[in-house]
């Protein structure tokens, strides 16, 4: 085998891996948010998430897009880790098209598909309303002149009639006669092992399976082998993304978790009716378990062989099928299973400065890594709510008399540094967002993401802010409770419970918005408490002056109530400003 061959295999499997990626990515601009709309929609039983991620995956040609949508659905409460199960069942029924369509590129010449596909697919590339068909359209032209080469190259290393080869993969073939069981299984393992292990290598199953059906196809690696190898892949790849979700929270770990039982358990089971199932599926297909060469030639021997990449799909196929069947009934004993297996981790949230939905290990898919942005920046956005609920709470502690000052002062000092961790957090969370979202907008997205991209690094940014009015309303607070100022006089107090009343309502709507869909949203409802707030900041303003001036209170007093007045009408505005990126539009257009 000369070094160009195998340069050209390898370059095969590289182009298949892309041309795989470029239809995913473009699959999911096309169709990433009604995916979004699907999965949230038919998931009702088991049945159904099963059949829902079956079409999905088929759709966007990747089970880890899938899983990706599953999980985020789960963490934002829209489904259950029951319902996500069975939805990642149907993703691995949907993950075997591919083998399919790999089977037919090997089985048949169709690399001359690939040259109209790259023709049709530029000049749609070129076509802003069309580019996404054009990127699918070469993603799949490369798919395609990828399985046509790997299938030429195949032929030319006539691994079939290679003596070698041949003798290789013999010694590790089981005669019943001969051999005893433990031959059988110790083989079996051996493949088992070396799928896995290769898949996980490699981090593509696709390219692993194209290995095998090469060399099953041309005669060398005997069926019960090529088969261990396949098993072996369906195990490799849970193992990558069991990985992936080591940094990943409680509820993606345990969906990973669960794909992996779910293969695990399909494997096991197999080895138990090994040979009976996969004679079976070659009975569907019509390859002849028995031929060999010497009993009916190299002819009619290798033409046996070309069906073997067939029977690869119809096993993968009817293996996830028959798993699916058995495991769907027993979905509630897995979740049991993988929630006792996996415990939520015990932080205080003051100190967990980690992200809860943002998953670095899913990067793959960036289109649907938004989504998971989006929920981590409406856990911000709660987070910062419950930071000026502790402001106010510091005000109400703050307007102790000094008969109680001294008993709460312990009180006072541990909300105050409570807020300060709030306040680091938001400056963490703010960069922690960005630098995802960032990282997510070097990929190829679709317009609408870029801009959601845009708007969503705008809401972290103005977030933030809305955290440092509350940590400096906080620290005025602190600073007269602390200091030798006179209290508020009690009309003072009552503006600024109301002034804060304001606030926090517009904190209520940021939320509600952040949490739902923006379409039922009313916007005006936010810009109207922004003017209350604006008009009622005048209106103390002009208050304070005269009171000032007739002695009610000292002019530092007063200085310190403004000071406070006038954050909440700051906070107001950044409320907003967070509203309206999020609604891509400004208070004058409505």
């Amino acid at each position: 085998m000369s070094i160009w061959v195998i340069f050209t295999l390898l370059g095969s499997l590289a182009l298949l891996m892309f041309g795989m990626k470029t239809m995913s990515e473009a699959l999911q601009k096309m169709a990433g948010p009604q995916l979004r709309h699907v999965l949230g929609a038919m998931t009702t039983n088991r049945f159904t998430g099963m059949l829902t991620g079956t079409l999905v995956t088929a759709s966007v040609q990747s089970s880890t897009a899938t899983t990706v949508m599953t999980v985020s659905f789960v963490n934002a409460g829209l489904l259950t880790l029951a319902q996500a199960i069975s939805v990642i069942m149907g993703a691995n029924i949907g993950t075997t098209l591919t083998a399919w369509i790999m089977s037919a590129g090997m089985s048949f010449n169709i690399g001359d598909l690939a040259y109209p596909a790259f023709l049709i697919g530029i000049i749609l590339i070129y076509q802003k309303k069309h580019r996404y068909i054009g990127d699918f359209l070469f993603g799949l032209a490369f798919l395609i002149f990828a399985l046509a080469t790997l299938r030429a190259t195949g032929t030319e290393m006539r691994l079939g009639e290679n003596p070698a080869v041949l003798d290789f993969f013999a010694s590790f073939s089981y005669n019943p006669n001969v051999d005893s069981i433990l031959k059988l299984y110790g083989t079996t393992f051996l493949f088992l092992l070396l799928g896995g292990i290769l898949t996980f290598c490699v981090q593509s199953s696709a390219a692993v399976m194209a290995i095998t059906m090469i060399l099953c196809s041309s005669g060398a690696l005997p069926i019960y082998q090529g088969i261990a190898l396949v098993m072996g892949e369906n195990i490799g790849t849970t193992v990558t993304s069991n990985l992936a979700a080591l940094s990943a929270n409680t509820q993606a770990r345990r969906a990973a978790l669960a794909h992996m039982f779910f293969n695990v358990f399909g494997v096991i089971w197999i080895l138990f009716v090994f040979r009976p199932f996969i004679d079976m599926v070659c009975g569907w297909v019509g390859y002849d378990v028995a031929m060999t060469k010497n009993t009916a030639g190299a002819a009619a021997f290798l033409a046996n062989a070309a069906k073997l990449s067939f029977v690869l799909a119809a096993f993968h196929t009817s293996f996830n099928v028959v798993n699916t069947f058995i495991l769907i009934w027993f979905i509630p004993q897995i979740e049991r299973f993988v929630c006792w297996v996996i415990k939520p981790k015990k932080v205080d949230e003051e100190e967990d400065f980690r992200l809860h939905f943002i998953t670095a290990g899913f990067m793959k898919t960036p289109e649907l890594s938004v989504l998971e942005a989006q929920k981590e920046i409406q856990s911000f956005s709660e987070r910062m709510q419950r930071m000026f609920g502790m402001v106010r709470e510091l005000l109400t502690l703050s307007s102790s008399s000094n008969s109680k000052k001294d008993s709460q002062a312990g009180d006072f000092n541990k909300l105050y540094t409570r807020i300060e961790k709030y306040e680091g957090i938001s400056d963490n969370m703010e960069l922690e967002i960005a630098n995802y979202l960032n990282n997510v907008s070097d990929a190829h997205l679709s317009d609408d993401t870029k801009a959601k991209i845009r708007a969503m690094l705008r809401e972290v940014s103005e977030l933030e802010s809305i955290g440092d009015a509350c940590y400096n309303m906080a620290r005025t607070i602190s600073r007269k409770y602390n200091g030798k100022e006179d209290h508020f006089i009690e009309r003072q107090y009552d503006h600024l419970h109301q002034m804060m009343e304001l606030t926090d309502q517009s904190l209520t709507q940021m939320n509600r918005l952040m949490g739902g869909r923006k379409e039922s949203f009313d916007v005006n409802r936010t810009f109207n408490i922004e003017n209350e707030i604006n008009n009622y900041r005048n209106q103390l303003k002009t208050q304070n002056i005269t009171d000032v001036n007739n002695h009610a209170y000292t002019y530092a007093v007063g200085t310190i109530y403004m000071d406070l007045i006038n954050e909440c009408e700051k906070l107001g505005d950044y409320v907003v400003n967070v509203v309206e990126a999020r609604m891509g539009t400004r208070q004058k257009d409505v």
